[in-house]
């Protein structure tokens, strides 16, 4: 079948979170099961692998009623089935830094910039002459997508394509006031409630994506059940109740070349299931690298954006308790300015226990992975989540809350992979680390429970099978 995958960011070439991960990895994963894919995406200012495009000779030309916009149509050939499509317009995209905003916040413009990415990706298939069985949206930069194609292309080529939409995080919509409307010639009948773009007066990209698309689906399959409760609806958990039978949870994979602890070549030492030795070199490595002695104690990290869904304020709350024992916590990350302080005055009240780097470092996100004994994730909500697959992988036993995809991937239990807490609070996390020290303390029970999360498989090639099953039912309606 052909597949047409559209979204704000993709990896390599552009990212921010995980939808930048799975737009580089789904569609490879498709493109591998022997489909042909194209993903649309803008030329960013800051693309990586800029020197890979190439012109397709093809551009664009939309018409809206503040003006025209265009721009060429590039491209960046991954392999044989698989081919990256790059929108341009130096205006929206060319002449500033950063996705969606910057320091100052939010870019004003972001309903023309992803209403020019949505119509313009349909509008470059046809023009590229790729006629897609299925058109795949993601998050609220790209709701417009099925919209469009219901109200703007339901007669040519891509009349009977199927369209199907991901929410990556319900949190973040896209809203915007009313009168964009009439900037983006939306008709005013699509402004309801009930089966419309409205949302408390306000226009939602990412409700016109759940309202127009023949399927929906999210990154985890109890993400799916908790986004049609008002804990973590958003809002929008009638909207997703309502539209349930069309609603499919899939968990997201990993990259297993990238996140390989037999061949990962950001480590001292490798090892696998078979051999677990290169862990303990490793360990002490990681040690080093933060500034702490070599110490027989265990070793809690994170690797993490320091933001409240991360539950970054929850770990700052508990750690101050947990370290009267003999332990170590590293972690990497960045993010908001209050958790950045608390974790910077944590390690200057215990340095012998504590290290601490702000910034993003992809070598030493590796080595924390590798490193660690245990790996902390105490989110408030998960979508998915990507770490706690990847400590599974590098044998790091996963401290999470029960949430969310990560309920999906870690388990708890005697025997288990994992250690899982349920309530949001100190009390809840303090009690999971308290599991995880016994635990340590019985080396051979640690040993067991490294290595069944070790020979879970968390590949791509499981989850492209689920979204294949999915597009094949909707060809057949």
């Amino acid at each position: 079948m052909n597949v047409l995958f559209i979204s704000s960011e993709v990896a390599p070439f552009s990212k921010t979170g995980g939808l930048g991960d799975v737009a580089g990895a789904l569609p490879a994963a498709l493109a591998s099961l022997g489909h042909d894919v194209k993903v649309i995406t803008p030329r960013y200012r800051d693309l990586r692998g800029a020197e890979r495009l190439q012109p397709t000779g093809q551009s664009l030309l939309l018409r809206f009623p503040f003006g025209e916009l265009s721009g060429p149509i590039l491209a960046a050939r991954v392999s044989e089935r698989l081919e990256v499509l790059f929108l341009e317009n130096a205006f929206l995209f060319g002449n500033r830094h950063g996705l969606y905003g910057d320091a100052g916040g939010a870019f004003a413009d972001n309903h023309r910039r992803f209403a020019y990415l949505s119509v313009g990706a349909l509008q470059a298939a046809q023009r590229l002459r790729f006629i897609p069985d299925i058109i795949h949206a993601n998050d609220w930069q790209t709701g417009l997508v099925p919209v469009a194609l219901r109200r703007g292309f339901q007669t040519g080529p891509l009349a009977h394509a199927k369209s199907v939409f991901t929410i990556h995080n319900l949190a973040y919509q896209g809203q915007f006031p009313k009168d964009v409307m009439g900037e983006l010639a939306l008709p005013w009948d699509l402004f309801t409630a009930h089966d419309g773009l409205e949302f408390h007066d306000a226009v939602n990209f990412l409700k016109a994506g759940l309202v127009f698309s023949d399927a929906l689906t999210t990154v985890s399959p109890t993400y799916a059940r908790e986004i049609q409760t008002p804990e973590q609806g958003y809002g929008l958990d009638g909207l997703l109740r309502h539209r349930a039978h069309r609603l499919h949870g899939i968990l997201n994979g990993v990259d297993t070349h990238e996140w390989n602890p037999e061949d990962d070549a950001f480590l001292p030492a490798r090892y696998g299931l078979k051999d677990l030795a290169g862990k303990a070199v490793c360990k002490r490595e990681l040690l080093a690298r933060f500034g702490l002695e070599d110490s027989p104690a265990p070793v809690f990290g994170f690797v993490s954006r320091l933001a409240w869904q991360k539950g970054m304020d929850l770990l700052l709350e508990a750690l101050p308790a947990a370290l009267h024992a003999d332990l170590r916590v590293v972690g990497v990350g960045s993010g908001e300015g209050p958790l950045e302080e608390g974790l910077l005055a944590l390690q200057a009240r215990y340095p012998k226990q504590v290290g601490v780097h702000l910034g993003f470092d992809p070598a030493l996100s590796h080595l924390v992975e590798a490193g660690a004994d245990f790996f902390l994730m105490p989110s408030r909500y998960e979508p998915c989540g990507l770490n706690q697959m990847y400590s599974l992988r590098y044998g790091t036993v996963p401290i999470v809350r029960a949430t969310g995809g990560l309920v999906d991937t870690v388990e708890g239990g005697l025997d288990g992979n994992g250690i899982l807490f349920e309530a949001f609070h100190k009390s809840a996390l303090l009690a999971a680390i308290r599991r995880a020290l016994a635990l340590y303390a019985d080396p051979s029970r640690l040993d067991e429970f490294r290595r069944r999360g070790m020979e879970k498989d968390f590949s791509w090639g499981a989850s492209g099978r689920r979204y294949e099953a999915l597009f094949h039912d909707l060809m057949a309606e």
